[in-house]
Order: C-alpha cells, then sequence, then structure tokens
C-alpha cells in the first residue's frame, strides 16, 4: 500500500475508515474479546499484563467498563462525571473507576456481563449521529508527548475498537495464548494504525509487517526499510514492549490505542 504525504492541518483528528468499516470492525472485535474470555483458565485471570497495575481480571473490568460507556450517553455521562470528580488525569481516573466497578465480580460473572454489554456497546456506537460524531470533544488528548484535538467520531469509531483489540492482545500475551488475527478484521485495523502513524510522523519509509494482520507499506523512495510483526508494531506504538530487531526513530512516534 502507497501512502500519501499529508499536509499540515491542525484540525481535530477523525475517523480515517468509512462508518460501515468501523462499525463492522466494533462488532467483531467485542466478539473476540468475548471469545477470549470465554477460553480463560481459573488461574490466567491473575497473571500479570504489560498494563503493570493490572492483572488479566483487572484489563476485563476495564475493556468491560469501557464497552459499558459505549453503549448509550447515559453511561457515558455517568462514568466521565464520575471520573471528574477524582480528579487527576481524566482518562487514568476512567479507567480506574471502569476497574473498581467490576472488582466485585468473579470471572463467570464478568464474562457474562461482557456478553450483554459488548453487542449493546456496538449498537451504542452505531446509532450515535453524524452531527454528534463531527463535535470535537470537550478535553484535549495527549499522545506521544503532544496535545491534540479529536472528534467524538475519531473516539467512537476508531480508539473505542483500538482499544479493546490491543486489550485483546495484552490478555493473549499474558496467558501465552495465539490471538485470533484475520486479514479482513485485524489486518484492516492495523492498515489504519499505518496510515495514522505515517501522518503523525510525515517521513518516507518501507514497512513490511508480518503475521495475519501484516502488509506492505510505502512512502516515497529513499526512506528506511522496516520489518516486523504486525502486533509487535502496534505494541511499539502504544508504548508497549515487544520483541523486535528493528529499532528506529520511527517507531518510537506514538499512535493512540
Amino acid at each position: 500500500m502507497t501512502l500519501e504525504r499529508p499536509g499540515t492541518t491542525a484540525a481535530p483528528r477523525r475517523p480515517r475508515l468509512d462508518r460501515d468499516t468501523a462499525m463492522r470492525l466494533a462488532e467483531t472485535e467485542y466478539a473476540r474479546f468475548l471469545d477470549l474470555l470465554r477460553s480463560l483458565a481459573p488461574d490466567d485471570w491473575a497473571r500479570p499484563t504489560d498494563c503493570s497495575a493490572w492483572d488479566v481480571r483487572a484489563m476485563a473490568g476495564h475493556t468491560t467498563g469501557m464497552a459499558l460507556m459505549a453503549t448509550g450517553m447515559r453511561q457515558t455521562l455517568r462514568q466521565t462525571s464520575a471520573a471528574k470528580r477524582r480528579g487527576g488525569d481524566p482518562l487514568d481516573a476512567l479507567t480506574a473507576l471502569q476497574v473498581e466497578e467490576h472488582a466485585d465480580l468473579s470471572p463467570d460473572q464478568l464474562v457474562e456481563r461482557f456478553a450483554v454489554v459488548g453487542p449493546r456497546a456496538a449498537r451504542g456506537r452505531r446509532r450515535v449521529p453524524g452531527v454528534v460524531r463531527r463535535m470535537k470533544l470537550p478535553d484535549p488528548q495527549h499522545v506521544g508527548g503532544r496535545t491534540e484535538r479529536w472528534t467524538n467520531g475519531f473516539l467512537l469509531d476508531t480508539i473505542l475498537t483500538r482499544d479493546p483489540w490491543m486489550h485483546r492482545m495484552d490478555i493473549s500475551r499474558a496467558t501465552g495464548r495465539t490471538p485470533e488475527l484475520t486479514a479482513d478484521h485485524d489486518g484492516v485495523l492495523v492498515a489504519d494504525v499505518v496510515a495514522e502513524w505515517a501522518e503523525r510522523h510525515g517521513e518516507r519509509f518501507r514497512l513490511h509487517l508480518t503475521g495475519p494482520a501484516g502488509g506492505d507499506f510505502t512512502r516515497g523512495d529513499g526512506g528506511p526499510e522496516l520489518g516486523l510483526d504486525a502486533v509487535d508494531f502496534c505494541r511499539l506504538l502504544s508504548g508497549r514492549p515487544a520483541p523486535t530487531t528493528t529499532d528506529h526513530a520511527l517507531l518510537g512516534v506514538a499512535v493512540p490505542f
């Protein structure tokens, strides 16, 4: 895939994917996350993840809470208001709230809750009208040491699918499972990450990503040639550790998940 050099813009970040594709990815990702939770053994829930404050169970609680927030405006307002009352970093306060609200559920109850909430979240995101999706989020976002603005649509169509996807990778890694990866789902999501990454740094490159979610991506001639696993690429951009022999400054350009 050949990528064009982006223009400079201060406009709020919008989703790249068309609406139907974004909603298809959301529905599939919630289903795959549920499948992973259902596959966990009793000992898996206490295993540590690369998010040092969370074990698998806490990560599942956060992901359930984030899906619950996406079910409709009532839950969105409830959670964001409660998080703001806590003070501190808004995102840290929100995710802590989500973990705490599901801390009393057993693993089986948590799986059952996600089985209900996941499909509701997909429907809730699909129902949000275009006029709301084009509006800016009220708070600025911090990505890779920079402050930027997002539209509601970027959060709803992009981030709220990347988040459970990355946590599915986290839990799979923590429990020694091979994640389900396909070109028509994970490959589309990864290609969108690559396009945003390329826009953020604006440099020439040749990128070869391996695995079912991988592909070849190019911008211009004469740029560095980078090659690594597609999931590892996304993990690096998210700030997570990933085994790779490729060491290049471009892999330090952050992309939000």
